[in-house]
C-alpha cells in the first residue's frame, strides 16, 4: 500500500503460491496490485515468467527465497530485496549442514538488501553467507498491519449470534492437538462461567469437518460460524462453540474477544500472529513453541501483555484466572496494545531502504 501510494504509476504484482494466498491478494489490494502466481522454481520455467513479467525490482517476504529465480533475477540485473525477513532454529540449522552451506552462501549473496525483522535474524543470515554491508534491522512489519474496519453498532456478535451477556473466548490459527485441549478448557470454563463461548478458527479451514466431529465427540454443542443466520438452521443458545469455516474475519473477531489463544504454539509448529489479539488490547495467551513470532511473544511476556501455557491444564487454569478478574485482564490487554504501538515503524523504516533501490530506476 506505501509504495502504491508513492509510485501510483508504478505496477505492483504479487505472487502467492496457495488460494487463500491469492484471495487475500484479492480482497486487500484490489485496485492496488495485480495477483499471479509463483512460478515453479525451474530454470526454464522460471526465465519465461521474468520474461513475461519484466520486473524493475523484485522483492521476496520473510523466508520465501527461491534459488533458480534468485540467479535469473541476479543475471538480467534486477535488484533483489528480502523483506520482512527471519530465520527459524529449525531452518537455520537445516541451511548451516555443510553440504547446503555453500549453496546457500552464494544463493544469499545475489540478494540487494536482507531487511530483518531481529538482531537474531540479521546474526543469522550473515551467518549463512549473506554480506553484511546488505543486512539491516529494520524490524517486523507485523507491528504496522492496519486494525480491521469494524462497524460499532454490534454487527460483528450479531454476525457470530453473540448475545450481550455472552463472553467469548477466541482461539485463532489452531493446529490438530490444540483444538482437542482448548474443547476440554472450554468444558472446564463453561462449569464456571455457562454464559462463555469458544470460537474456534483452524489454521486451515479445510479441517473443519474433522475438528466438528472431534468438538461434538466431546459432548459440546457446536455451530458453523457459516450457518448462522441462514434461513431454517436452527441457532443453538447457551453454552456452544462457534467454528469459524471462512477466510479473512479472524482479525476482526478477536476485538470481541474476552480472552485469546493464539494457536500453532501448543503442537511444535512455531506460532501464529500474536500482535491481532494484542492490537485489540486482549491478553494473550500462546503455548512454547513460538520460534516463528520468538521475538514479539518475548516482548508480550516482558510487557505483561502476554503469558506462555506450558500443556493442556495449564491454559485451562490461565483462561479461568482471567475470566474471574476483570482488572488482570484489562491491565494484560492494555499492556499488549502498547507493546505493539511501541514497537511500529518497521514499515517506514523497510519502504525507505526499498526506496533507494527503486527511485534511481524510476528516473
Amino acid at each position: 500500500m506505501e509504495l502504491h501510494r508513492r509510485h501510483p504509476d508504478c505496477r505492483l504484482v504479487v505472487s502467492t503460491v496457495t488460494e487463500t494466498g491469492r484471495e487475500a491478494v484479492e480482497q486487500r489490494l484490489a485496485g492496488v496490485a495485480d495477483h499471479c502466481y509463483a512460478p515453479l522454481d525451474f530454470p526454464w520455467v522460471v526465465s519465461r515468467f521474468i520474461e513475461r513479467l519484466q520486473p524493475c525490482l523484485y522483492i521476496f517476504v520473510e523466508t520465501e527465497l527461491w534459488p533458480n529465480l534468485l540467479w535469473y533475477l541476479r543475471r538480467r540485473g534486477v535488484p533483489t530485496v528480502l523483506v520482512n525477513g527471519r530465520l527459524s532454529t529449525r531452518s537455520f540449522a537445516r541451511q548451516q549442514w555443510v553440504p547446503v552451506r555453500s549453496f546457500y552462501r552464494t544463493m544469499l549473496r545475489g540478494l540487494s538488501l536482507c531487511l530483518m525483522q531481529s538482531d537474531r535474524d540479521a546474526d543469522r543470515i550473515v551467518a549463512l553467507g549473506a554480506e553484511a554491508s546488505r543486512v539491516s534491522r529494520t524490524g517486523n512489519i507485523k507491528f504496522d498491519q492496519p486494525i480491521p474496519v469494524v462497524r460499532e453498532d454490534g454487527a460483528t456478535r450479531a454476525r457470530f449470534g453473540l448475545q450481550d451477556t455472552e463472553q467469548l473466548f477466541v482461539a485463532g490459527s489452531t493446529h490438530a492437538g490444540e483444538e482437542e485441549a482448548l474443547a476440554d478448557c472450554y468444558r472446564s470454563l463453561v462449569t464456571r462461567y455457562p454464559s462463555a463461548v469458544l470460537l474456534l478458527a483452524p489454521r486451515h479451514i479445510e479441517r473443519v469437518e474433522s475438528v466438528e466431529a472431534m468438538v461434538r465427540a466431546k459432548g459440546l454443542v457446536l455451530q458453523r460460524c457459516s450457518t448462522i443466520g441462514q434461513t431454517g438452521i436452527l441457532r443453538p443458545v447457551g453454552p456452544r462453540v462457534l467454528l469459524l469455516d471462512s477466510r479473512g474475519e479472524l482479525a476482526a473477531i478477536y476485538r470481541e474477544a474476552l480472552v485469546a489463544f493464539v494457536g500453532g504454539t501448543l503442537v511444535p509448529v512455531g506460532g501464529h500472529n500474536l500482535l491481532e489479539p494484542a492490537q485489540w488490547a486482549k491478553p494473550v495467551l500462546f503455548g512454547p513453541y513460538t520460534d516463528h513470532c520468538a521475538e514479539i511473544a518475548d516482548l508480550l511476556i516482558q510487557a505483561g501483555g502476554g503469558r506462555r501455557v506450558l500443556q493442556g491444564e495449564d491454559l485451562t487454569q490461565q483462561v479461568l484466572g482471567l475470566f474471574s478478574d476483570r482488572e488482570e485482564r484489562e491491565r494484560m490487554g492494555q499492556s499488549a496494545r502498547q507493546m505493539v504501538e511501541q514497537n511500529q515503524g518497521a514499515l517506514q523504516r523497510t519502504v525507505e531502504a526499498i526506496e533507494q533501490l527503486l527511485t534511481p530506476l524510476l528516473r
